[in-house]
């Protein structure tokens, strides 16, 4: 049977499309954090599947209530939520490395608004990542990134 004749293959398609063009990918997330990092001369993050199973366990503990609070784990960590228009992975660090002109790198400081969720993005001995992303039961979004090793040292500059 050929791929178009069956409405059925058609929406699988269609869906899978959706899927594959959400910006949830390891591959997303790594382009978003690595477009910034190349912006101010910091070398590139690769994947972990260690570090995204930490990340995944925690967004699905945030299901129930899709609550932006920190796990206090062992990685530096950034975390996005949204409600109604899906919340995709490179939307969320979008929002993070969007906190880069409130950061003053001569004072080594935030200035405005917050920036620390930008400055975990481009530090550079964060060298690992992992990240995920849930929808949680009241229709929201969650969606995580953890950084190994962490970032966000007081007194040092990200880059």
């Amino acid at each position: 049977m050929g791929l178009c004749r069956s409405p059925l293959a058609l929406l699988c398609v269609m869906g899978l499309a959706h899927i594959c063009c959400a910006q949830n990918s390891q591959q997303d997330y790594l382009n978003a954090h690595n477009t910034a990092r190349a912006q101010v001369g910091v070398g590139p993050m690769s994947w972990d599947n260690t570090v995204a199973t930490y990340a995944q366990n925690y967004a699905n503990k945030r299901i129930g209530d899709c609550n932006l609070v920190h796990s206090g784990g062992p990685y530096g960590e950034n975390l996005a939520g949204g409600s109604g228009t899906p919340l995709t992975g490179t939307a969320a660090v979008n929002l993070w490395v969007g906190e880069k002109p409130y950061y003053n790198y001569d004072s080594n400081s935030c200035v405005g608004k917050e920036c620390r969720h930008y400055t975990q993005v481009v530090w550079r001995n964060s060298v690992r990542l992992g990240c995920a992303r849930v929808q949680c039961n009241n229709g929201g979004w969650f969606v995580t990134c953890n950084y190994d090793p962490p970032g966000n040292y007081v007194g040092q500059h990200p880059y």
